[in-house]
C-alpha cells in the first residue's frame, strides 16, 4: 500500500486528472463484457468500433448504446433529487464532496499558489454540482472556475482559466488570493452547447436531458445483451439482423450524435470544430501546467487510452521537477501503467490493499487530517 506524502505535494503546482473511475456509480467505463473472437480479452467501445468500422448498422447500434448508457446518465442526473437517486449515485456525490473538501483544506494550508487544476475526461457535472453544494452550505470560501464568463449567457474561453480572485482590505492595505479550483473538461460536457463559433455553458438539467433524449438512437435488446455477455464474442454481433426498415435510420442517428459536445472514443476527437479547437487549447494548458517548476500531477480513475493525453504527459515527464502519481485500481492496472510509462523515474504507481476505488482514494491515499495530508 502507498500514499501520497505531504512533503511531495506541499507548496507545489497541484494538478489532478480524473477519469471515469471517479464517477463510478453514475457513469460506466467504456469496457464491455463480450470477448474479442478467439481470445479471453474483453472488448471496449474503441476496439469494437474499430473492428466494425465498415458496418454502419453495428456502429449505429454501438454508439446508440454509448449515448443511452454513458452520455444520457450524465445529462439526466440531478444531485438534488434525493428521493430517486440510487445508493451508488449518492456514494458518487459523497466521494466528490470528500475529494473537493480535501483539495480545499489543502489549499487553505498553502501560503501562496492556493490554486489547483482538475482536468477530467468525464462529461458529467459532478465537480460543478458538488462545488455548488459546498458553496451553498457555506462550508468553504473558494472560487470554482469552469472557464465560463458572462451573466445571462456564459461562454467558455481558454483565457478565463488565467483569471483569479482576490480579497482586499477596506483601504486596500492588504490582499489575499481566494482559493481557486480550475475545472477543465478535456472530453467535453453534457452542459456545453455550440453557439455559432463559441461554446455556451448552461447547467440547466432539463435542457441537457432534452437534447440527449432527442437523439434517434437505434434500438436492439439482442445487441445490448451481447455487449454485456462475457460468454459471447464479437461474431455474435455480426450474426444479428440490425437492418432498419428506414433507410435513413443510421444517417439520422449519426447526424444527431455528431452534434453532441463529447469526444468520439474511437478517434479521441470532437466532430464539431469549435469543440475540437477548445480541446487542443486545453491540451496546451495541460502541457503548460505540467512543464511548470515543482508540479504535481495525480491521475485517478483514468486509463490513459486517449493517446493525445498519454503522449502529452510522457513528453511533460522530461520536466525533472514534475512528479506524476498514477492511482492503479488493481494489480493488473499496475502492470498496464508500468508498460505505458516504462523508463520514467518521476512516476509513482499508487496502490492499496484491495481495489483502489474513489472511496479508498479518499480514505487511504489523499486526505487531510489535523496533522496534514496523510503520510505513511
Amino acid at each position: 500500500m502507498s500514499k501520497i506524502n505531504k512533503s511531495d505535494i506541499y507548496d507545489k503546482n497541484l494538478n489532478f486528472l480524473l477519469g471515469s473511475g471517479a464517477s463510478h456509480g453514475l457513469l460506466p467505463t467504456l469496457a464491455l463484457k463480450l470477448k474479442v473472437d478467439g481470445t479471453e480479452i474483453a472488448h471496449t467501445v474503441e476496439t469494437l468500433a474499430t473492428k466494425y468500422a465498415g458496418s454502419p448498422d453495428i456502429l449505429a447500434h454501438l454508439f446508440s448504446w454509448y449515448v443511452q448508457e454513458v452520455i444520457s446518465p450524465a445529462a439526466q442526473y440531478d444531485p438534488d433529487d434525493v428521493i430517486f437517486n440510487t445508493a451508488e449515485q449518492d456514494k458518487a456525490i459523497e466521494n466528490y464532496q470528500i475529494f473537493l473538501s480535501t483539495v480545499l483544506k489543502f489549499l487553505a494550508k498553502k501560503k501562496d499558489k492556493n490554486r489547483a487544476n482538475i482536468f477530467t475526461t468525464n462529461y458529467d457535472g459532478m465537480i460543478a454540482h458538488t462545488g455548488e453544494q459546498l458553496l451553498r452550505i457555506g462550508a468553504y470560501d473558494f472560487h470554482l472556475n469552469d472557464g465560463g464568463a458572462g451573466f445571462v449567457k456564459r461562454t467558455l474561453n481558454a483565457r478565463n482559466f488565467s483569471r483569479y480572485y482576490q480579497d482586499h482590505g477596506v483601504f486596500d492595505r492588504h490582499a489575499k488570493s481566494v482559493p481557486q479550483i480550475n475545472l477543465i473538461q478535456l472530453h467535453g460536457s453534457v452542459y456545453w452547447y455550440k453557439d455559432e463559433e463559441n461554446i455556451e455553458i448552461s447547467y440547466d438539467l432539463k435542457r441537457a436531458s432534452k437534447r440527449v433524449n432527442e437523439v434517434p438512437c437505434r434500438e436492439s435488446e439482442a445487441f445490448k445483451a451481447i455487449l454485456s455477455d462475457e460468454t459471447k464474442t464479437d461474431l455474435g454481433l455480426a450474426a444479428l439482423n440490425l437492418t432498419s426498415e428506414d433507410p435513413q435510420a443510421n444517417l439520422s442517428f449519426q447526424s444527431s450524435y455528431e452534434t453532441l459536445p463529447v469526444v468520439n472514443p474511437t478517434k479521441w476527437k470532437f466532430h464539431e470544430t469549435v469543440f475540437e479547437e477548445h480541446y487542443y487549447q486545453m491540451l496546451r494548458l495541460l502541457s503548460y501546467e505540467l512543464e511548470k517548476p515543482d508540479s504535481v500531477f495525480i491521475a485517478f480513475g483514468f486509463s490513459f487510452a486517449d493517446e493525445h493525453i498519454l503522449n502529452l504527459v510522457k513528453r511533460s515527464l522530461s520536466n525533472p521537477s514534475l512528479q506524476l502519481f498514477i492511482c492503479c485500481f488493481s494489480g493488473e492496472t499496475v502492470s498496464e501503467m508500468k508498460g505505458k510509462f516504462k523508463g520514467f523515474d518521476n512516476v509513482e504507481f499508487i496502490t492499496v490493499d484491495g481495489d483502489l476505488d474513489f472511496t479508498s482514494f479518499n480514505k487511504e491515499v489523499f486526505n487531510v487530517s489535523s496533522e496534514g495530508l496523510a503520510v505513511e
